[in-house]
């Protein structure tokens, strides 16, 4: 061995604490979202406080978050979401309890512009349009006079030959009287 370099022997010695250590756990530094358990599978993240905004993730029932803000109208907690732009993200208030209840009220971001536009093609629509030609509003008109048709029998004076119609009528039935009792006397 060379003289610059001399072995040096440690002995082994175990440190032993003096004082009892606290155990570290970790819990949020403030408030925090907890998932309800009443959430049959999962909650949808969104970028914004809406429907109309993006998905960009999902939490499931009793799953933990650090809350930072809320929506003005309430609605909507802003989270810190890891993974996305800027880690955060908003879940529906309803569907999650928060510890600690005073959040400051955030700006939402804008509006997403929608992926595409519903767009109507004037020449069709013009195909549907149905124009009424004007006409004239009806008038009240007076109806023509009530005529009431007379008839007129052929028989001139209601007489056949001179003898009234009537004793004409008396004649047959009469004849046709005799002629039945005469054919029940017969048939004794």
């Amino acid at each position: 061995m060379s003289a610059l370099v001399s072995p040096v022997y440690a002995e082994h010695l175990a440190q032993q604490p003096t004082v009892e250590i606290p155990t570290v756990t970790s819990t949020p530094g403030g408030p925090y979202i907890i998932v309800r358990s009443d959430q049959e599978a999962y909650i949808n993240v969104r970028s914004g406080p809406g429907i109309f905004y993006e998905k960009i993730g999902v939490l499931l029932p009793g799953q933990q978050m650090p809350a930072k803000g809320r929506s003005a109208g309430g609605d909507w907690i802003v989270i810190d979401y890891p993974g996305v732009p800027g880690s955060i993200a908003w879940v529906y208030a309803p569907f999650v309890d928060l510890t600690f209840g005073n959040l400051p009220i955030v700006e939402p971001p804008p509006t997403p512009t929608p992926l595409y536009t519903s767009t109507i093609d004037p020449t069709l629509a013009a195909q549907f349009i149905i124009t009424s030609a004007p006409t004239r509003l009806p008038t009240y008109t007076e109806p023509a006079p009530l005529v009431i048709p007379t008839y007129e029998d052929g028989i001139s004076g209601g007489s056949i030959l001179g003898i009234p119609v009537g004793m004409i009528i008396l004649v047959i039935l009469s004849l046709g009287v005799v002629l039945g009792l005469f054919a029940f006397t017969q048939n004794r």
